[in-house]
C-alpha cells in the first residue's frame, strides 16, 4: 500500500464529463489498495471569468476579496469531484485549503505556502481510507484568517507540499500532455517524451519556457524531495501510460549531456548606450527596476574603446517592458546614459542538462550551429547545467530544431 496525491488540472476537470473521466483514475489507485488525496483545479477557463468578473465589479478591487472570489472556483471542482467519487461508490469528502489547513504568507494573489498541517485527511485515511478531495491554489493567512490564493499554476504547488506535508509516497500530476517532452513537439515533431528528468533540469525546464509545471512546485518537490510524476489524465484510466517521473539525479541510471530544448517568447531586451563606466552605474539601473518588482534575466556589460562609456543589455518579461523602459527614461539624468534601445521582437532558448557538469565545449557547439544557420546571437548567460541564447523571434523554430537535433534529441 502507498500513499499518493493525485493532481488534475483544469483541462482535466473541463465538464462533469472528465471530472468522471479523472475520477475513474482515482478509483484504479484506491482498488489497488492505495491511500489516495485528490487535488483539483478549477474547471478551465473558470479562473479567468473570476478574474474579468472581479475588474468588472471594481477596476481597483481589494486584493484579499479577489482571492476570496477566484479561490471559488477550486472549491465548485472539489465538491464536484467528491459526488462523482461517492456516486461510484468510494468514500470521498471535499476539503478547502483552509480545512486542511494549508497556511500560506499575508501576500494576496501571490502567496506563499508556509505550512501544511493535514491531520484530519490523515485521519480519514485511517478510519476508512477515505479519499480527500482538495481545492488546489488556495489556502489560509494564519493571523488574519483570510482566505489567499498562489498564484497562476498554484495548484501544482499546493499538490506537491500536501503531498511533503502527508509523506506520500509519490505526486502524479495530471495534465492534458502524457509527460514531460524533450522540447514542445508543436515545434519539433520529433521531440521524445523522457521516461525520467532530474529536478534540477525540471527546475530550469519550468523557469525558462516549459509550461507542463509550475516553478514553484518543483522547487517544493526538490527540497522535500517528493518523486513527481506528470501524467495524461486522457489516456484510459484502466491502462494508462507511466509519463514523466521527475527525481534525484542519483535516480537517472544513463544521463544524456543535454536532456532538453526550453524556448520562451516572454522577452524584451533594452540596451543603454554610453554609460559612464564608474563605480554605482549598475545599483542605478538595476536597483529601481527591482524596486519595481521588475526581473531581470540576461546582462550584458560592454566597455567602448574609450574605457570611458560602456553599453549595458539585458531583458525583462515582455509585459514589464513598457514600465521598465519608462522607468528608465524617468531616471535618465542619474544613470546619464546617450541613449536607450529596446526590442520586443525576441526569444530565449535554452539548452538544459546535468551532463554539462562534466562536458566541455557543450555551448560553443550550439554557437557554431547557430553561427551556420545564419541566426545571431544578441545575448548569453550560463550556469553550471544550462544556456540560454536572446535571437530574433524569427528564428524561433530553426534555432529550436537545430539545437535539438545538434545533441542528438530527435526520436528515432
Amino acid at each position: 500500500m502507498a500513499r499518493l496525491v493525485m493532481k488534475f488540472g483544469g483541462t482535466s476537470v473541463a465538464t462533469v464529463e472528465r471530472i468522471k473521466n479523472a475520477a475513474r483514475h482515482v478509483k484504479r489507485e484506491f482498488d489497488a489498495g492505495h491511500q489516495v488525496a485528490v487535488v483539483v483545479s478549477a474547471m478551465s477557463g473558470k479562473t479567468n471569468e473570476l478574474v474579468g468578473w472581479s475588474k468588472e465589479a471594481s477596476a481597483l478591487y481589494d486584493q484579499a476579496e479577489y482571492d476570496v472570489v477566484v479561490a471559488s472556483g477550486e472549491q465548485v471542482t472539489s465538491g464536484l469531484m467528491a459526488m462523482v467519487l461517492q456516486e461510484l461508490g468510494l468514500p470521498a469528502r471535499s476539503w478547502q485549503g483552509w480545512q486542511i489547513p494549508i497556511y500560506g504568507s499575508d501576500a494576496h494573489g501571490s502567496s506563499r505556502i508556509e505550512a501544511v498541517e493535514p491531520a484530519g485527511i490523515l485521519a480519514g485515511f485511517d478510519r476508512n481510507r477515505e479519499i480527500a478531495v482538495c481545492s488546489g491554489f488556495q489556502g489560509v493567512h494564519a493571523l488574519s484568517n483570510r482566505i489567499v490564493t498562489l498564484g497562476r499554476g498554484g495548484s501544482d504547488t499546493s499538490a506537491v507540499a500536501l503531498a511533503a506535508g502527508l509523506k506520500a509516497d509519490r505526486c502524479d500530476i495530471y495534465t492534458d500532455v502524457d509527460g514531460v517532452y524533450t522540447t514542445d513537439p508543436r515545434v519539433v515533431p520529433k521531440a521524445r517524451r523522457m521516461d525520467k528528468v532530474s529536478f534540477e533540469e525540471m527546475l530550469e525546464m519550468a523557469s525558462l519556457g516549459s509550461k507542463v509545471l509550475q516553478v514553484r512546485s518543483v522547487e517544493i518537490a526538490m527540497v522535500q524531495r517528493v518523486p513527481t510524476y506528470v501524467r495524461s489524465s486522457f489516456d484510459d484510466p484502466d491502462n494508462p501510460k507511466s509519463g514523466t517521473l521527475i527525481c534525484d539525479e542519483d535516480d537517472i541510471v544513463e544521463q544524456q549531456i543535454v536532456t532538453g530544448i526550453a524556448f520562451s517568447r516572454d522577452e524584451a531586451q533594452l540596451t543603454l548606450r554610453r554609460v559612464a563606466d564608474k563605480p554605482g552605474v549598475a545599483a542605478a539601473i538595476f536597483g529601481p527596476l527591482a524596486d519595481a518588482n521588475i526581473n531581470v534575466d540576461m546582462i550584458i556589460q560592454v566597455v567602448s574603446d574609450d574605457q570611458a562609456t560602456t553599453d549595458i543589455t539585458f531583458t525583462v518579461p515582455t509585459a514589464d517592458y513598457e514600465r521598465a523602459k519608462t522607468l528608465l527614461e524617468s531616471r535618465h539624468a542619474d544613470i546619464a546614459y546617450q541613449s536607450l534601445q529596446g526590442a520586443t521582437d525576441v526569444v530565449k532558448i535554452s539548452a538544459i542538462g546535468v551532463g554539462m557538469r562534466s562536458h566541455a565545449g557543450v555551448a560553443a557547439r550550439a554557437f557554431r550551429a547557430l553561427a551556420e544557420k545564419g541566426i545571431n546571437i544578441r545575448a548569453i548567460t550560463t550556469s553550471e547545467i544550462k544556456f540560454s541564447v536572446l535571437i530574433d523571434a524569427a528564428y524561433t523554430e530553426l534555432a529550436v530544431r537545430t539545437l535539438h537535433s545538434l545533441y542528438g534529441l530527435d526520436a528515432a
